[in-house]
């Protein structure tokens, strides 16, 4: 099965409430490496390489209504792995 990426650009009351925590745990079950960062503008930069079903998974529980917070959108692009992420890290 191939790898892929995805990038999540996640809006809404998603800083400061253990969101990016909550993202590295469910991101861990799915076996998927990469980063959950704060952006300045107040969203997070959710990037995570693995299966495309796993991201997809990853996305859905973006979406689901179940996060720390509150999620209003995520704006997803699809790309190729970099294969430098090593585990899930929170930034």
């Amino acid at each position: 099965m191939s790898e892929v990426r995805v990038t999540a650009w996640v809006r809404g009351r998603v800083q400061g409430v253990g969101f990016r925590w909550w993202v590295r745990a469910r991101a861990l079950e799915l076996g998927l490496v990469g980063a959950a960062t704060n952006l300045a503008d107040g969203r997070v930069e959710v990037v995570a390489e693995g299966t495309h079903e796993a991201c997809e998974q990853l996305l859905a529980h973006l979406r689901g209504g179940e996060t720390p917070g509150r999620v209003d959108s995520v704006v997803e692009r699809w790309g190729n792995p970099g294969g430098s992420f090593t585990g899930f890290a929170e930034r």
